[in-house]
């Protein structure tokens, strides 16, 4: 059986869990924070979750992880059939992560742990998430899922990206993320009434 190293409220964590939920494949839950200590730098080199274990070894890094459940052919298909299809999904995936999610976390020292970010960060970060959300625009289709019309692994990065952006922009920024972006709201809720979302957001609770 797989083995999904990480903690519940970790983002990427939660994005490889809901791609194992929604595909119905067995795995055990290895509760684990990030650390430089011990022998998890053996298992994922740069201490970081989400890590999973398989019979073949370790592997690391959310996208990847996505890439080898995938090649696992087991369970719903969360890619398109088309190459070109399947690289579309993957560039708004490349697109949310960087230009939304990292810009956000140069700011969840204050939005989450108590800490303090200079005005120039917050001003920087506010200016890239605007972009990205342009970006987001123009790339996404949401019709009603974020790549067309089927549920891919974008729509698992969106889902536990956006909402942790969000989150952050409103509470230091003083910005709605989506403010300019409906389709996007309507796709949060969307996803947030899967089932796997459900189970997730119930684990988040009870750890």
């Amino acid at each position: 059986m797989l083995k999904l190293y990480g903690f519940t409220v970790s983002n990427y964590f939660n994005m490889v869990k809901m791609a194992l939920l929604e595909k119905d494949i067995d795995f055990e839950f290895v509760d684990t924070k990030p650390t430089q200590e011990g022998d998890y730098l053996a298992k994922s080199p740069m201490g970081k979750v989400p890590c999973l274990e398989t019979s073949e070894g370790f592997i690391s890094e959310t996208d990847v992880i996505f890439d080898y459940l995938e090649d696992l052919g087991q369970g719903q298909a969360l890619m398109p059939a088309s190459a070109y299809e399947k690289a579309k999904v993957r560039e708004l995936i490349k697109q949310l992560e960087l230009y939304i999610e990292l810009p956000a976390r140069t700011c969840f020292a204050e939005a989450f742990f108590g800490g303090t970010v200079s005005e120039e960060t917050k001003d920087k970060a506010r200016a890239s998430l605007k972009k990205g959300v342009e970006c987001i625009k123009r790339t996404g289709k949401f019709s009603p899922y974020i790549a067309g019309d089927t549920f891919t692994y974008a729509d698992i990065m969106f889902m536990y990206s956006v909402s942790l952006a969000g989150a952050c922009a409103k509470r230091v920024l003083g910005m709605d993320l989506l403010e300019d972006l409906p389709e996007a709201k309507a796709l949060s809720e969307l996803l947030a009434s899967r089932a796997s979302a459900q189970k997730i957001a119930a684990d988040q609770k009870a750890g």
